[in-house]
């Protein structure tokens, strides 16, 4: 096989799990801390990309400085305001909290087709992110790598390692970590589980947010962008291990690239059948993902 084909479809597949990983980190988090499925996750990574076009009419092409706060300070808000006002009165009620996240997703696309349009809006990126690296000799000549999807990886890989310096060496993490593993004893110690249920839903909400920036610079946003993500981003976390950074990022990579090898061998939808065969096989042969998160709740569930 070609392999100026088979590294295009590698670099294709990298870029799709950055986005996948900054996805699932959020949901990583908010379901191996709180056993929360949430629904309504890909709807952040929507509000985010339109928060991004809306940063790009407001300031031009220079708006990315203003998008990445924007997207993460307003996704984080929703999410905490979600969390405060519904998610926080159904734990403890796994499907309730499924049924009534789904509808909130519901209500977000709704809001948005309301907003902006069924249709994708179209966000420009800046011009220093048009290029591309060109290979022009050597075995893999005519391959391209556009800087945009650079910019992408490069995003995905620092807000990785800061989750991973946040979760593992920061006095927020050391508190994330311990009610993760015995929630009632980091009660007992004076942990204040509540607020930290709030903060990590908020920062979850924040992260997909940010993804949402990268993926309107990739392709427009319209409203149901969310939940096309939102099933890869739970294989994502299952794969990986149900509250493991580390094992998301691992989890991405690897179904990142399984997608785009498929897509670029049959069809989107056989490379989607397939990628679900692939993961039920491999959760045979290690139920508790990749990289499993020991925790005393997940135990007894």
């Amino acid at each position: 096989m070609d392999p100026v084909f088979i590294s295009s479809q590698l670099f294709t597949g990298l870029s799709v799990a950055s986005l996948l990983l900054l996805t699932a980190l959020g949901l990583a988090l908010s379901f191996g801390l709180m056993r929360v499925i949430n629904m309504a996750h890909g709807e952040f990574l929507m509000i985010g990309g339109y928060l991004t076009f809306m940063a790009a009419k407001v300031t031009g092409p220079g708006f990315l400085w203003l998008a990445f706060p924007l997207a993460f300070v307003g996704t984080a808000l929703l999410g905490a305001l979600l969390e405060v006002a519904v998610i926080r009165r159904l734990y403890g009620r796994p499907l309730d909290t499924l049924l009534a996240t789904w509808g909130i997703s519901l209500i977000l696309q709704q809001a948005a087709r309301q907003i902006f349009g069924s249709t994708g809006v179209p966000v420009t990126a800046p011009d220093w992110l048009n290029g591309a690296v060109n290979i022009t000799s050597g075995l893999l000549s005519g391959l391209s790598f556009p800087y945009v999807r650079l910019f992408v990886i490069v995003l995905a890989a620092l807000v990785l390692f800061g989750m991973w310096w946040l979760l593992g060496r920061s006095r927020f993490g050391m508190h994330v970590r311990a009610v993760n593993q015995n929630r009632e004893m980091a009660a007992a110690l004076g942990v204040n589980t509540r607020r930290l249920d709030m903060l990590v839903f908020a920062l979850g909400a924040g992260i997909a947010g940010v993804a949402g920036v990268g993926l309107a610079l990739l392709s427009p946003v319209n409203p149901t962008v969310g939940a096309a993500y939102i099933v890869n981003a739970f294989l994502v976390v299952v794969v990986g291990g149900v509250g493991s950074v580390l094992g998301a990022g691992a989890a991405a990579l690897l179904l990142g690239f399984t997608t785009a090898l498929a897509e670029g061998i049959t069809s989107s939808s056989l490379a989607q059948a397939i990628m679900l065969i692939l993961v039920v096989a491999f959760l045979q042969w290690k139920p508790k993902g990749l990289i499993p998160t020991r925790s005393r709740a997940l135990e007894d569930a």
